[in-house]
Formats: structure tokens, C-alpha cells, sequence
């Protein structure tokens, strides 16, 4: 089931508009806290920028919605990454468009174009996921039959992942909530009933979507 859109994980993207250089820096945050942590740490290493532009949309319902223009016009910057995010149902994320200027004035809409294509080949670079909510069981099984459920068809309803090799093969498979029964048995039919079932839990999972079917 999914809960939400979200990045990837971190990505980076620059242009160059009337010869000023727009540096989208974007990350996964859960927190106000993390996203704050970020921020700072892109203000400090482009303390020599002309500005360092923050926006942040955090929670699972879009609870923190955040920006600054950090000394561009009022409402040009931040607010419209802000929008942006809000618009395209992505959350959990923070942007930060670090701008050298370049010598020439945008005005208030060539800013808010700058920004927000700004922010988008950032979302790009980054790539979106959808953040969803799955059962993960973690099986445990000796080395000959792990060979045999690796190689199960699922039909994509569910996926093996995190293997550990010690002294017997443990992994964990992740599928949707109303599948776990099926799960189970497909894992104890393939290992011929020797799969054991160490422990059953709920995560929210990252999938990786197409970016077009979410952004531009």
C-alpha cells in the first residue's frame, strides 16, 4: 500500500540561467531535524554563494511545509519549491538551490521559473520513490535450499533482499500486508518445509517509480 511519494535518496543537478549558476542539492529527510542538518551543512560549504535557498515538506500528511528566500525577493524562491513538492504529493525531502549570481536580474517570475526547474532537475537527479508500507518476514535457511527459493517467480509480489551468509542463508522478503500467508507458504513449498520464519514485521519500503508518472 502506499503512504506517499518521496526521493530515492540524495542527488545533485546545476544549470546556468542568464550566466547564474542554480545547484540543486536535494535529500531524504524524516525530520525537521535531519532536513535542518542539511541545510546547514550545504550553507556552509557554499558560504560563498550568493544565496542558499531552503525549502523542506516533512511528514507522512505533509505536516511541516518550510521554506526561506534567504535574501531573494519575497515569495520567488522557496515558497515555490515548496509548492512544487506539495503539488507532485512528494514528501520527507529537503532542497536547497545554492545561486551564484551571475550579473543579470531575473524579476519576479524569471526567479520563480529558476527556482522551480531548479528544484525539479534536483527531484530528477534524486529520483522518486514510493514510500510503502510492507510485511517483511526474515527467513533462515541452509545454503542448498536457499538456491531454490532465490529462484522463485513471485510475479512481483514479493522480493527477496538484506542476505546474510553464516551459518545458515537469512534473508529478508518483503510483500504486501494481505499477501504474508502466501508468502510464507510459497518460501516453505520451495524449501520443501525447512524455511524458518525468524521474525515478521511491518516496514515502509522504497520503491523506485518512473519520474515521469509523478513529476513534469
Amino acid at each position: 500500500m502506499r503512504l506517499y511519494y518521496t526521493v530515492a535518496g540524495p542527488g545533485t543537478a546545476e544549470q546556468t540561467i542568464e550566466r547564474s549558476r542554480f545547484i540543486a542539492f536535494v535529500s531524504p529527510a524524516n525530520s525537521r531535524e535531519e532536513a535542518e542538518a542539511f541545510i546547514r551543512s550545504v550553507s556552509a560549504e557554499h558560504k560563498d554563494a550568493t544565496h542558499n535557498v531552503p525549502a523542506m515538506v516533512i511528514g507522512d500528511k505533509m505536516q511541516i511545509q518550510w521554506a526561506s528566500d534567504d535574501g531573494e525577493p519575497q515569495g520567488t524562491s522557496g515558497a515555490p519549491m515548496v509548492k512544487l513538492l506539495v503539488s507532485q504529493g512528494i514528501t520527507n525531502v529537503v532542497i536547497v538551490v545554492t545561486r551564484y549570481f551571475g550579473g543579470i536580474k531575473l524579476g519576479t517570475g524569471g526567479l520563480v521559473r529558476a527556482y522551480t526547474s531548479s528544484a525539479k532537475i534536483g527531484l530528477e537527479a534524486a529520483g522518486i520513490a514510493s514510500a510503502e508500507q510492507k510485511t517483511v518476514i526474515t527467513f533462515a535457511v541452509d545454503y542448498s535450499t536457499y538456491n531454490k527459493v532465490a529462484s522463485l517467480d513471485t510475479g512481483g509480489r514479493a522480493a527477496l533482499s538484506d542476505i546474510r551468509y553464516t551459518d545458515k542463508v537469512t534473508f529478508d522478503a518483503a510483500c504486501e500486508p494481505d499477501d504474508e500467508e502466501w508468502l510464507k507458504g510459497m518460501i516453505s513449498g520451495a524449501s520443501n518445509g525447512k524455511a524458518e520464519v525468524v521474525e515478521i514485521r511491518t516496514e515502509i519500503v522504497k520503491i523506485s517509480v518512473d519520474k515521469s508518472s509523478v513529476i513534469l
